[in-house]
């Protein structure tokens, strides 16, 4: 069985860059697209980015655009969310899931969530 395990939360003062990491354990084939959503205290899951199932086509929200990344190592079975000039309104617990397609930055059809991690930005 798959299983979706988050790592690098933390704290960062605003402006900071920080790395999330999303290691795939199990069977995986890697035939997947992949996505990260974060939720804050209050709010609903959001979307925060999405990445395509050959890694060709990336997306991310509007309030992430330029200052986070979405990529992904099939070697490492591992998926990365590059966060720069933080902000803390990004302060949120996030989650990496696999599903069958991106809507835009949003990921479809999840079938494997992560347990989450926690960033919090804050000087």
């Amino acid at each position: 069985q798959v299983q979706l395990v988050e790592s690098g939360g933390g704290s960062v003062q605003p402006g900071g860059s920080h790395m999330l990491s999303c290691t795939a354990s199990g069977n995986t084939d890697g035939s997947y697209c992949m996505g990260w959503f974060r939720q804050a205290p209050g709010q609903a899951r959001q979307g925060v980015s999405c990445v395509s199932r050959d890694d060709l086509l990336t997306y991310h929200t509007d309030s992430v655009k330029g200052r986070f990344s979405i990529s992904r190592d099939h070697a490492k079975n591992t998926l990365y969310l590059e966060m720069n000039v933080l902000k803390p309104e990004d302060t949120a617990m996030y989650y990496c899931a696999a599903g069958t397609e991106c809507s835009g930055p949003t990921l479809l059809r999840t079938s494997l969530w992560g347990q989450g991690t926690q960033v919090t930005v804050s000087s």
